[in-house]
């Protein structure tokens, strides 16, 4: 199996029945098994973390912990996935947040980008620098919200998860997830608004 693959949904039952009796040989399996999911999901919440080992292991200290609780309603993966979107979710109440961001915050790339997104409606004719700045744009726009709102949007629009799969994840009822959702959208659009006539 590569490095990074998860183990078939079958496979998780022998293997956690392994590290609920204490064999450290399984629970070093799992972890290796489970490390790149987890990297990744703290990337996709937490982009700018320099400190991603640390949450990491808190993350698996935490699945350790609650082990006895997992009650396979759900795929273990799932399951870690979830403690892990927490884990994020309070990094991110934790962390002081910006009220606003100002188009003096933006680098001169990313003041271009934003022009040229303004002024064109061609998705192409920018196509060349255009992911960098629009990921450094995203980012800095999305750090104006506060933690709900960035983690909603992260798994709807960035991640294309649809809202049931967000109430899964996050064990937030449906309306709050749209609800939160629509808050940030229009939160994002009077920034944009903003933004757009600094350029002016």
């Amino acid at each position: 199996m590569a490095h990074g693959d998860l183990p078939p949904p079958e496979a998780w039952d022998g293997l956690l029945a392994a590290v609920r009796s204490g064999d450290q040989s399984a629970a070093a399996s799992m972890v290796q098994f489970l490390y790149d999911h987890v990297l990744r999901i703290i990337r996709a919440h937490l982009p700018r973390a320099t400190d991603e080992q640390d949450l990491a292991q808190d993350v698996f200290l935490k699945v350790f912990a609650k082990l006895d609780s997992f009650r396979g309603d759900q795929p273990f993966p799932h399951w870690v996935a979830r403690i892990t979107l927490n884990t994020c979710y309070d990094r991110l109440r934790h962390q002081r947040s910006r009220p606003e961001i100002r188009f003096a915050d933006l680098s001169q790339d990313e003041a271009d980008f934003l022009a040229a997104s303004l002024a064109s409606s061609d998705a192409d004719a920018h196509s060349d620098h255009a992911p960098a700045e629009a990921h450094a744009l995203i980012g800095k726009l999305l750090d104006t919200l506060n933690p709900t709102e960035q983690t909603v949007l992260r798994l709807l629009d960035l991640e294309q998860k649809s809202v049931r799969e967000i109430s899964e994840i996050t064990g937030w009822g449906a309306s709050k997830v749209k609800v939160t959702a629509m808050r940030a959208r229009r939160k994002l659009n009077e920034t944009l608004q903003r933004l757009e006539s600094g350029l002016h």
